[in-house]
């Protein structure tokens, strides 16, 4: 692992919770959009995260010890890409709806405000973590170089 691999591990948290909180916003932006360009109404969007690149090996540069390696591990998270809730939105009656069928019901969006908020305190304390992982390993980074200066 290179020196600043633990900041790009904890950047690559940073960069994956802020789309999170920003789908997050989208969704609630969107929870009365009962039409879309693609047709019908808004449906709400999910990340799909993954694990990261395999880490370098690392080599501990003191005494001729035992090669540490880091055996396949992953490396940070990556996002795969944006996914649409397939679940189907609640009717509602409201036959002066301008998107209301023939039946006098209109599809409501799939957005759950409870449901957003929840996800959102979640990123938001994922993102909180990676905040403080990422200062940890930058006062440590900060303390090697007083050492060093002596």
């Amino acid at each position: 692992m290179s020196l600043f691999g633990s900041l790009d591990i904890s950047a690559s948290g940073l960069t994956a919770e802020r789309l999170r909180l920003d789908l997050v916003a989208n969704n609630l932006a969107n929870a009365d959009t009962t039409r879309t360009p693609g047709g019908g109404p808004f449906r709400r969007q999910l990340p799909v995260f993954a694990p990261g690149g395999v880490a370098d090996e690392f080599v501990p540069a003191s005494f001729g010890a035992d090669v540490v390696s880091a055996g396949g591990a992953t490396a940070g998270v990556r996002v795969v890409g944006v996914v649409a809730d397939p679940t189907p939105g609640p009717l509602r009656y409201d036959p002066n709806h301008p998107d209301a069928g023939p039946d006098g019901f209109v599809r409501l969006p799939n957005v759950d405000p409870t449901e957003e908020m929840v996800d959102l305190v979640a990123a938001s304390r994922a993102y909180q973590a990676n905040v403080t992982a990422f200062e940890a390993g930058k006062s440590m980074f900060r303390a090697g170089l007083d050492i060093a200066r002596g």
